[in-house]
């Protein structure tokens, strides 16, 4: 197998990465892409009560085991399976098993620190920013962290005034300057997202 393409998509909570990662494997060939997603190496803090636990700041760097995703992308692009960590975000803690991912042509790593960590960044072969204004991020991360991860919006909204929106300003926006292309209006920006999806069947048709 050719060494698979590295896509780091990266962008504040809620500004849209979901929907850009699925427009990027719905562009390219069936079973052509993994996808790692960066909060699930969450490191496991088993050792804490769960009210501990979920005061933890998550929008942190070292909340992260990076240098376990920089090893799987490391292991991916030379043509090995790598067991994904599952995470339980009702729980803020790992679960026991883990899921294989496959060395496929195309991997996205998609996540709102990944272009904070060199090492990561270098694996990259095209780095895209998904940018979004901080009302439409709460907004979605409001709608997700309730409907979908079990929180209360008591819960959302003093996290994002106590950690995720300091956290974005000190290492998610700067990290903006990295990006090789950036995507305004989160995932609804069908001119950057025409462009992005060109560059991407470029680079896999190597």
């Amino acid at each position: 197998m050719p060494n698979p393409v590295v896509i780091g998509v990266a962008g504040g909570s809620g500004s849209g990465k979901t929907t850009v990662v699925r427009r990027i494997v719905e562009s390219l060939p069936h079973d052509h892409v993994t996808v790692l997603e960066h909060d699930r190496y969450y490191r496991d803090r088993g050792d804490l009560r769960l009210e501990e636990r979920a005061a933890l700041n998550y929008d942190h760097p070292d909340a992260l085991e990076t240098d376990l995703l920089v090893e799987h992308v490391t292991q991916l692009r030379a043509g090995r399976p790598v067991r994904v960590p599952v995470y339980d975000f009702a729980r803020y803690a790992r679960l026991p098993g883990s899921d294989l991912a496959e060395p496929r042509p195309a991997i996205i790593v998609e996540g709102i620190l990944i272009f904070t960590d060199a090492t990561l960044r270098r694996l990259m072969d095209i780095k895209v920013f998904v940018d979004a204004d901080a009302d439409t991020r709460f907004i979605r991360r409001l709608r997700r962290d309730v409907s979908e991860r079990g929180r209360t919006m008591e819960s959302v909204v003093d996290q994002y005034q106590n950690t995720v929106k300091p956290m974005h300003l000190e290492f998610v926006e700067p990290s903006k300057r990295y990006a090789d292309l950036i995507i305004p209006v989160g995932g609804h920006n069908p001119v950057a997202i025409d462009m992005m999806l060109s560059t991407i069947r470029g680079l896999t048709a190597r």
